[in-house]
């Protein structure tokens, strides 16, 4: 339960920019790697989201916005038509069910294999410095391989990779899209000069390490208006691939949430702490303190318990506080969080592949 000595709001409607909310809770992306490798969802996809439409705001899974932008087996992807006709499926569902529900946007960049990507290229980065780790292919999970460093002229074409995807999500029924910049995938390796080691004017100083991902959700918000576009960062995650922060996580991150505010999103989502993991951040780093940078709506991200949220939002930290994992387990967890009832728990192995067991299986509480 939460603690009733603090006010909260988390179960009355708001809105996003142009998207009205039921409640102010979201449900966060959750790769579950249910795809065929053509990436098209399906009827159980569609179950799947539906059940979870109590959220006042559901964000995709990460759907890849091109070949190029893969980097694991069995994700959904939004580059073509048979992949916009399944994706309507699922906005169909959710929107006979009250929801709202957007596309995430992703491009991993440096964190691919070549058995992933067109013709067995190599994946594409700012700067040709690999990555740590392993992926999953359908042979198992493999290295990462070496990335080569995109060229000045073929920047255009990865922009290209986000306007055709978000023309595919206003097809495909979405309410609205989010820039995955997030989680060390391509427009987070841009941002950060621990993996953007460029001299052209994608590289070297602030300035020039976030102007493709403001050129990108500029292109977006053209297509989409950018009160239905919301944007993703993780400033202090190393998780993928075990990336080093910026040197200056502040300047640089501060600077590009300025600069986002021209555009009027309607949200910025933030990973407070580690992807998945602690929510502490480095000495010199306030997240705070980048929040109030933002003019607009407010998502915080990682690790929340429903007492975390209700406290920051009555501290007006936060707008709308989002959950990941413990939607895996608990499809109707808004109503769970509103009459205090008991929360499922998902199995890790319960998270990944498979079909519907442990996807669409999990029973709602008795009110």
């Amino acid at each position: 339960m939460p603690d009733n000595s603090l006010p909260t709001d988390l179960f009355n409607p708001g809105s996003f920019g142009a998207i009205s909310i039921a409640n102010r809770i979201v449900m966060a992306p959750v790769t579950r790697s249910r795809y065929g490798e053509d990436g098209v969802p399906g009827a159980l996809h569609a179950t799947y989201y539906a059940q979870r439409a109590g959220a006042g705001l559901i964000v995709s899974e990460a759907t890849n916005i091109s070949p190029q932008g893969r980097g694991y087996a069995a994700t959904p992807g939004i580059w073509n038509d048979a992949q916009v006709a399944g994706w309507k499926q699922v906005t169909d569902a959710v929107h006979a069910a009250g929801g709202k529900i957007i596309c995430q946007l992703w491009h991993v960049g440096r964190f691919s294999s070549v058995e992933l990507q067109p013709d067995g290229g190599a994946p594409v980065a700012p700067s040709a410095i690999k990555a740590e780790g392993s992926t999953y292919t359908t042979a198992g999970f493999v290295p990462v391989s070496m990335p080569r460093a995109l060229e000045t002229r073929e920047i255009v074409d990865i922009i290209a990779q986000y306007v055709h995807a978000a023309n595919n999500a206003l097809r495909a029924g979405f309410d609205g899209v989010e820039v995955h910049s997030a989680n060390c995938y391509l427009l987070d390796q841009f941002l950060r000069d621990a993996t953007n080691r460029r001299t052209d004017q994608y590289g070297g100083t602030r300035e020039n390490r976030v102007r493709l991902t403001l050129e990108v959700t500029e292109a977006v918000a053209a297509i989409w208006g950018g009160n239905r576009v919301g944007i993703r960062l993780s400033p202090v995650t190393p998780d993928v691939g075990n990336t080093p922060l910026d040197s200056n996580v502040m300047d640089t991150y501060g600077h590009l949430i300025r600069e986002l505010n021209r555009f009027e999103l309607a949200y910025l989502h933030v990973v407070e702490g580690a992807t998945g993991g602690s929510r502490a951040v480095p000495h010199d780093v306030d997240l705070d303190q980048l929040r109030a940078m933002f003019m607009g709506p407010y998502i915080g991200n990682n690790n929340y318990d429903l007492n975390l949220a209700v406290a920051r939002r009555a501290q007006g930290k936060i707008d709308a506080v989002a959950f990941g994992r413990l939607f895996i387990a608990n499809p109707d967890l808004v109503e769970r969080l509103r009459h205090g009832k008991d929360l499922a728990i998902a199995p890790r192995e319960s998270y990944y592949n498979g079909g519907a067991k442990g996807f669409t299986d999990w029973p709602v509480a008795s009110l």
